[in-house]
């Protein structure tokens, strides 16, 4: 063993890659923290010890060396593809360290797996902690946003480290907090990606509203979004999305949006969002719709072959100040429904699994580092300390009376959009999810009449309690139906 093998690092990282190496650097510029760092190709080892003297990285060449650099209790994040990769360094750290250690799995991981491995890892006495990072290779480098589960005792060593290198909020508190128990800060990462799938729609559509509507070209909307970034949809999205609008390609000397392929790629999360919410039955149709959004782009053949269909004719609006104004409110409204049913995933997620998850610590988590960090999170934060019971976060005051200060601007952008042949499925979807849930009655009640007569499906009644069912295939007399024994 050499000596710098035999110096005791509190922290490792398993896994050398762009992120790794990014959240090693981070780890290593904070003051109390010695970094034992590991890969499986030696190379990207060499690479970031030489390439950052200043970090003054132990390394280590192989699983041994790298638990015998560490301190005890050992704690060890990983940094490595999800997976059967993540499962691969799990068993490998499992042969070296002991009862009372620590893995941190900081990939993006599915909840379902992480709360399995948790269970299993369990049983050996170490501790697993599946721990939700984002901020990409900036947040990674310079403070992410970090949402762990795990243990409440395994906290107590890891929530210290995770301190020192998370986003710092304008008001100096760290953008982390112990999530609560096995795949909780996984799941809580899900949803936040969710949301940002929806949140990176909504101002794709209202750039396309903008440029169709009005025949701006994309450096004067990254104008206009530079103007409400100052306001209350200022966020890092709005920000680098007036940065993308002004560039220029080099090569055609066209705006580069112009010349960028128009097809979505996307790594899951976004998809696990809206399964998970179908199996826990809640509509988060913004997520949803931004999910199929990005199939549809990437749907090459078929909008190929679709380039023939019948549309309206493009028709500039009269007064482009007026319709850029109601796109900004549709904007902030549909962003507001998306928050909302994001925290509703994350509340049933938490009644289903367990956790205690508190909903205004993730939103001051999400405040920096993170991709979906925005003025409006301090609203968030501040609703839920208000209320923390609230039924549905749009309901809160702030977001209420923004709803229904906005809606006839929201209407009017999504009737222009459906007039115009702008497809705009989230603002759309959004403005729906909104009149559903303000509404008295349904017509899922007809839904249930459906079900009861072609499967018996019973339905419930508004003037007396019970269940009941129509003989439709006979005299069609209801009858009330007795409570299952089973």
């Amino acid at each position: 063993m050499s000596e710098n093998q035999q110096a005791s690092a509190n922290i490792g990282v398993v896994g050398l890659a762009v992120m790794g190496s990014n959240l090693a650097r981070n780890l290593a510029s904070r003051e109390g923290n010695t970094v034992a760092v590991f890969n499986r190709s030696r190379y990207r080892t060499d690479e970031l010890v030489s390439a950052h003297p200043e970090a003054q990285f132990v390394p280590a060449f192989s699983y041994e060396e790298f638990a015998a650099s560490l301190s005890t209790p050992r704690t060890a994040i990983i940094m490595v593809q999800a997976g059967k990769g993540t499962d691969a360094v799990i068993d490998e750290l499992l042969a070296v360290f002991e009862p009372g250690d620590i893995i941190v799995d900081g990939g993006n991981a599915n909840f379902h797996d992480t709360i399995e491995r948790e269970a299993r890892i369990r049983e050996t006495g170490i501790h697993f902690v599946g721990t939700g990072i984002s901020g990409g290779e900036e947040g990674a480098l310079n403070g992410p946003s970090i949402m762990p589960g795990g243990s409440v005792r395994s906290y107590e060593t890891l929530g210290p480290i995770l301190e020192s290198i998370a986003a710092r909020a304008e008001d100096g508190t760290a953008c982390v907090t112990h999530v609560g128990t096995d795949g909780a800060g996984h799941f809580v990462k899900m949803v936040h990606n969710g949301i940002e799938y929806a949140d990176m729609q909504l101002i794709a559509e209202a750039y396309a509203l903008i440029r169709r509507g009005t025949g701006k070209t994309p450096a004067e909307i990254a104008e206009v979004f530079s103007v409400w970034n100052q306001g209350e949809l200022s966020s890092y999205l709005i920000e680098i999305t007036a940065e993308v609008l002004r560039q220029v390609d080099a090569e055609t000397e066209l705006p580069l949006v112009d010349v960028i392929l128009d097809q979505a790629g996307a790594k899951g999360t976004g998809a696990w969002t809206v399964q998970n919410a179908l199996d826990l039955g809640v509509p988060v149709t913004g997520i949803a719709e931004a999910v199929f959004a990005r199939s549809l782009s990437s749907a090459a053949g078929q909008r190929s072959a679709a380039k023939g269909l019948a549309g309206p004719s493009a028709v500039a609006v009269d007064d482009a100040d007026a319709f850029i104004e109601d796109v900004r409110q549709a904007l902030f409204a549909s962003k507001i429904v998306a928050y909302s049913q994001g925290f509703d995933e994350i509340v049933a997620g938490a009644a289903k699994y367990g956790w205690d998850v508190k909903k205004g610590e993730i939103a001051r988590i999400w405040r920096a580092g993170c991709i979906i960090r925005a003025q409006f999170l301090d609203t968030i934060a501040k609703a839920y300390a208000a209320e923390p019971e609230l039924p549905a976060l749009l309901l809160a005051p702030y977001f209420r009376e923004h709803l229904e200060s906005a809606q006839d601007a929201w209407r009017r952008v999504v009737i222009q959009a459906a007039g115009q042949g702008i497809p705009a499925p989230a603002f759309s979807s959004s403005l729906a999810y909104y009149d559903g849930l303000r509404s008295d009655r349904l017509p899922a009640a007809l839904v249930q009449g459906q079900r009861d007569f072609f499967g018996a499906h019973t339905y419930k009644r508004v003037d007396k309690p019970g269940t009941f069912h129509t003989l439709w295939s006979g005299d069609r007399t209801e009858v009330a139906q007795e409570p299952s024994t089973h």
